[in-house]
């Protein structure tokens, strides 16, 4: 096994990378708007639906009796109805704090194999987890493919779940990314082998040992699609 720190070929592909930040600016942008709106609505509301020439505003004519203001003036006199709540804006913080985890999330993205060790950076934080002494376990869905080795609708890895032992503590590595269907085999034989560094092979670790195999067929057979 080699000590060079490998960076793995996951992320988003560039042109997958524009779309998403664009995307994310945008909604990020749409949130924005909603929270300023509240401090700005009730101006506008005024200047749009307020009275005529008359009266400016209720307070030049709220010594006059309630019967004898304007339509326009009659239901906005009363100084007790509230305006537009400040507090609807805060709606818009979830399409804020979106938008800007979808921008970093496809920029952050990145994984480095160190040895045995993987280190996996999301939008906010990075982990790390010894792949020889984690629990590891496969993302998977069926499906059928006529020149599979294996059995038709058997699983296809698409990640590997590593969970520190013991603990909850845990990364997920992609198969795919970079626009790419699946990762080099140079990379996949990698991390099979970081898998497989020091760990029984006497069947008290199954799930291990079967993503292994995976990515040892993938790695033989890498896909063109």
């Amino acid at each position: 096994m080699t000590n060079q720190e490998l960076r793995l070929s996951v992320g988003a592909s560039p042109g997958q990378r524009v779309v998403a930040v664009v995307a994310g600016v945008l909604l990020a942008a749409v949130g924005v708007a909603f929270v300023a709106l509240p401090l700005f609505a009730d101006g506008l509301l005024r200047r749009l639906t307020g009275p005529g020439d008359a009266f400016a505003s209720y307070e030049e004519a709220r010594d006059l009796p309630p019967g004898l203001l304007p339509s326009g003036l009659r239901d906005s006199a009363d100084p007790n109805q509230p305006g537009p709540s400040p507090f609807i804006g805060l709606c818009g913080l979830p399409f804020v704090l979106l938008g800007l985890y979808l921008v970093l999330r496809v920029l952050r993205t990145a994984a480095w194999l160190d040895g045995s060790r993987v280190r996996v950076r999301g939008a906010l934080r990075t982990r790390t987890v010894d792949l020889a002494t984690a629990r590891i376990e496969s993302g998977a869905v069926s499906y059928r493919e006529a020149d599979d080795d294996g059995p038709a609708g058997g699983p296809q890895v698409l990640a590997i779940l590593a969970t520190d032992p013991g603990s909850t503590r845990g990364v997920t590595i992609p198969l795919r990314g970079m626009g790419l269907p699946s990762l080099p085999p140079s990379e996949l034989l990698a991390l099979a082998e970081a898998i497989t560094t020091g760990r029984p092979g006497d069947g008290r670790d199954g799930d291990a040992h079967a993503v292994v195999d995976h990515l040892h067929r993938m790695a033989e057979r890498p896909s063109t699609d």
